[in-house]
């Protein structure tokens, strides 16, 4: 295991902010995780996990040591008639997961395709898109205590999923290290084509019997004509997350705003934080070095030399003028650093 100083974490994030962590190692096994944290604890040093920086906002120089997790290798663990049960490393990215998967014939993460970031995030966040959560193939997870230095195995249940949450952002955060995930994928697909585009997508391309690969090919069709590449401009895809609002709000709104969309869910109506974005003013707005994306308002981008800070402003900007509009509070998806 290797400590570097002051090294930028710019090339490390998708926003492509350029802060500099104080010391930097990048582990690839449990024993390195370990010697790292022990490190930190003798020196004192604060500890930060960096996984695909897909999902942070950085603001400041991060004090202390920046752990990049690199914990690789995909292992079937259990094959039964329909079901199999793999353990993924922490540090493999999720999109060469759903494609290898999909090589295997292995069913369930197709509809999560192209969603950035590493697997030992996935289940921080419950990552989902087009119908599909983490949740719904979630068998397990193993963490490791970052005081103790104690592995620990948590079920669905001791994660307290939500949407877009987990308990890892609520009462564990910054207590464990996640090393790998379990999860449950079948031999039978269960296609789901009813969110989105995705029906659409498939019949303009001439495909009659979907399969693993065509609704994957699908999902990456559809994301990438609405959402940036962070190679090309900095962004980290989504910033606000979908709001959840009482019944008789949106029937108010919907008399006042006709074309508002609306989603039925187990808390009331989940409203497109995108189309009041979008409705507010705020798409393809650019201030300075950082703004609003012209074909996706939901995404915040930093146009080459934007601080974190200059795109916080930015979203709190967004936040005030969609509260005052809509009476709606969004909360932001990404991670403030």
């Amino acid at each position: 295991m290797k400590i570097q100083e002051n090294i930028s974490l710019k090339p490390l994030t998708t926003f492509g902010i350029d802060q500099k962590a104080e010391f930097f190692s990048v582990v690839s096994s449990l024993d390195e995780l370990k010697e790292a944290l022990t490190l930190s604890k003798q020196n004192q040093w604060a500890v930060f996990i960096l996984g695909g920086g897909s999902n942070i906002l950085l603001t400041r120089d991060i004090k202390g040591l920046v752990i990049k997790l690199e914990i690789k290798g995909i292992t079937l663990v259990k094959e039964e008639k329909d079901q199999l049960l793999i353990n993924v490393g922490a540090g493999e990215l999720w999109h060469d997961l759903v494609q290898f998967s999909i090589t295997q014939e292995w069913a369930g993460l197709e509809n999560l395709s192209l969603i950035p970031g590493t697997v030992g995030a996935s289940p921080m966040q419950n990552i989902g898109a087009y119908g599909v959560e983490i949740k719904d193939v979630f068998d397990s997870l193993q963490a490791l205590h970052r005081e103790t230095l104690e592995m620990h195995s948590f079920d669905s249940e001791a994660c307290k999923f939500g949407y877009r949450e987990s308990v890892f952002k609520q009462t564990l955060k910054d207590q464990y290290v996640i090393t790998s995930v379990t999860l449950r994928l079948s031999k039978t697909p269960n296609y789901h084509l009813e969110y989105g585009a995705i029906r659409e997508v498939l019949a303009a391309n001439g495909i009659k019997q979907p399969s693993l690969r065509t609704i994957s090919d699908a999902v990456i069709q559809i994301r990438q004509s609405k959402l940036p590449d962070p190679k090309e401009i900095g962004n980290a895809g989504s910033f606000f997350k979908n709001p959840t609002i009482p019944a008789t709000q949106f029937e108010t709104l919907k008399s006042a705003y006709p074309s508002i969309p609306g989603y039925p869910s187990t808390a009331g109506i989940k409203v497109a934080a995108g189309w009041l974005i979008e409705h507010a003013g705020w798409k393809g707005k650019r201030i300075g070095n950082v703004g609003v994306h012209a074909k996706q308002a939901l995404v915040l981008v930093n146009y080459g030399d934007g601080t974190g800070e200059e795109i916080k402003a930015l979203s709190q900007q967004i936040q005030a003028d969609v509260a005052k509009k809509f009476g709606i509070d969004l909360q932001p998806e990404v991670n403030f650093i």
